[in-house]
């Protein structure tokens, strides 16, 4: 619409019998208007630039240090011995068989 010629427009305004020009800014209401004022927002611990970490960007972990679930190394207990079975990797697949040499 916004591409029409004025004698288009003029013609196409003339058949309807309104102003179809007038409507276009008001086409989409439910969308926001692109100038919207700064946002307000208080001065936190997350306001920083520097030496803002993630473990420290949530204000609530800052009251107490965040909770070990489960380790990622594995403990041996105490009087106990590593078992000395060396582990050897997974292969995918049958093993493959020793093929005899010809004898030719």
């Amino acid at each position: 619409m916004a591409s029409a010629t004025k004698i288009i427009q003029r013609l196409r305004n003339y058949l309807s019998g309104q102003d179809l020009q007038s409507k276009l800014q008001l086409r989409y209401t439910e969308i926001s208007k692109r100038t919207q004022p700064p946002p307000k927002l208080p001065v936190g611990p997350s306001h920083k630039f520097a030496n803002n970490y993630y473990c420290q960007r949530d204000g609530r972990r800052e009251s107490v240090p965040p909770t070990v679930v489960m380790s990622s190394q594995k403990a041996i207990t105490a009087g106990s011995e590593a078992s000395g079975k060396p582990k050897h990797p997974v292969i995918p697949g049958s093993p493959l068989k020793e093929l005899p040499l010809s004898v030719d």
